[in-house]
């Protein structure tokens, strides 16, 4: 545990101040619609699932704000250049983008079935109260007029006793609206589970793009002020605390309570999502730009197991070890686009990446490739983008984990250390790397064309780091993996396990490639 804290203090720091945000931003706007005495009448009506449905109102727009900044891939990767000075522990909590964008996923998810319930019993209690002849406060409030023209101003959505709330719900701005984000939270979380993501991408990738008819329910959702609160005006003339209980003389002009007047609150989503949709349009600008400059395919190899390797030139393609690009193939698909781990050295030049059948786009694109006689297809790239790879040369032992296809990162990082030993460059770091083999009727490694090469097989974990600590006693490991979750919560309790307390001896730090 000790270790644990050493090595994620900045992590659950951040967590902690995360959903601190969220619990204020809850109890704060809960208390405020409990007490205020602009809502004094509709808490009569509806009591306190009113303030349930505003806090967590509030705290969806607070998340909302947040969610899409995680998948700013572009600037993740301009802020990972700029922090190349800063240390170690706040560049690596820019490789937990996608687990704090799931987390936010989770708690919008969460407070959209509070204040759905909340308002569930809203409407239950606006029809009842609605219906009610019994000349009580509730029901002289939900009968005040719709009609502007004739000085009404309603508290009351449900305008008649007839009217349903499923008709009031589905046409209304803030009902329909409700829906529709409703709707697309749902598809968009349930198609983002880690067995579709693996195995029906494309599923994830189209139902995920419901997040723009979320984002536009959620700008426009307010309009109408379907929860609406007394006037300022109309509390300085007769203060609701005073004039509730002469609710039955409000039409009596001798009397000094007039009878209240009510305004919706103007919408204020907007406000709280126009900042991170600007940053997120200009990012999505600049990828479309870079994705339009064209590709140039200079060799195609077809290895063994259905192995693609496509190696491309582009102008201006500048890139770093471990990095990735996006791809996309407008003959097979003209909207998706797939993450593949860059297998070239920076030193190289030209840049490629290792293809394997893992789906109907992947098979289809290996396919059209195996067309001899037909022409090569166009291919669009965006990228690259950074990721944890990026730092193996800042560690004096680095230990890279690849199972299956996931070895495609360590290529690149091993060739450019080949690179870097023949150029004697001094500012590399790394002095120690696991060995590797496969292939071994190869005189070369199939994906480095080193000849030190990639070794398969599941090692002893534990005397794998027991054997690193003890002849490393005071070094900085990194451990980088690219891989199932499985494998990576083996490796991150190793690294716990094995690291000292004293950040004078052997320090261990996990890495995950993450897309």
């Amino acid at each position: 545990m000790g270790n644990w804290v050493v090595n994620h203090w900045f992590s659950v720091l951040f967590l902690a101040v995360w959903l601190g945000l969220n619990v204020f931003l809850f109890v704060d706007a809960f208390l405020k619609y409990e007490t205020a005495d602009r809502y004094y009448y509709t808490r009569k009506i509806l009591g306190s699932t009113l303030a349930c449905a505003r806090a967590s109102a509030l705290c969806l727009n607070f998340n909302s704000m947040l969610i899409l900044l995680p998948v700013c891939r572009s600037l993740l990767s301009f802020l990972r250049g700029t922090c190349s000075f800063c240390s170690r522990t706040l560049r690596k909590q820019l490789d937990h983008n996608l687990t704090f964008h799931k987390l936010v996923a989770y708690m919008i998810c969460l407070h959209t079935a509070i204040h759905i319930i909340a308002h569930l019993f809203n409407f239950d209690r606006y029809s009842r109260s609605r219906q009610a002849t019994d000349g009580s406060l509730v029901s002289i409030l939900s009968s005040l007029s719709h009609d502007e023209t004739k000085g009404g101003s309603w508290l009351n959505p449900i305008q008649f006793r007839n009217m349903t709330v499923e008709y009031v719900t589905f046409t209304s701005i803030a009902g329909l609206t409700g829906v529709i984000m409703t709707i697309a939270l749902i598809l968009m979380v349930t198609s983002a589970t880690e067995f579709i993501r693996r195995s029906y991408f494309e599923v994830f990738w189209y139902t995920h793009h419901l997040f723009i008819f979320y984002i536009l329910g959620l700008g426009i959702h307010g309009i109408g002020g379907i929860v609406r609160g007394q006037t300022e005006e109309s509390i300085n003339e007769g203060h609701p605390h005073k004039c509730a209980e002469y609710f039955e003389m409000w039409n009596n002009h001798d009397c000094r309570c007039r009878r209240p007047e009510f305004e919706g609150q103007p919408p204020e989503s907007w406000k709280w999502i126009l900042a991170p949709v600007i940053l997120y349009i200009c990012e999505r600008i600049l990828r479309f730009y870079r994705s339009q400059q064209k590709v140039v395919i200079t060799k195609v190899v077809m290895h063994p197991s259905k192995v693609l390797e496509l190696q491309m030139n582009k102008r201006g393609f500048s890139m770093e070890v471990g990095q990735y690009i996006f791809v996309n193939c407008p003959s097979i698909s003209p909207l998706e686009w797939h993450p593949f781990t860059l297998t070239s050295a920076p030193e190289e030049d030209f840049f490629s990446i290792h293809i394997r059948a893992a789906g109907d786009w992947t098979e289809n694109l290996i396919r059209a490739f195996e067309q001899q006689y037909s022409p090569i297809p166009r291919i669009e790239v965006d990228g690259p983008f950074g990721t944890a790879s990026e730092d193996v040369f800042q560690y004096e032992v680095a230990v890279l984990v690849g199972a299956g296809i996931g070895v495609t990162p360590f290529a690149s990082i091993l060739k450019s250390i080949w690179y870097k030993f023949q150029c004697a460059d001094h500012n590399l770091k790394t002095k120690k790397v696991g060995h590797a083999a496969l292939n071994f009727d190869k005189a070369t490694d199939i994906l480095t064309g080193l000849k030190q090469k990639t070794s398969f097989g599941r090692p002893m974990w534990d005397n794998e780091f027991s054997t690193i600590a003890t002849s490393h006693p005071k070094s900085v490991v990194g451990v980088f993996l690219c891989g199932p979750q499985t494998l990576a919560k083996s490796l991150r309790k190793c690294c716990h396990r094995y690291s000292s307390l004293d950040p004078r001896k052997v320090q261990f730090y996990f890495n995950k490639e993450n897309f």
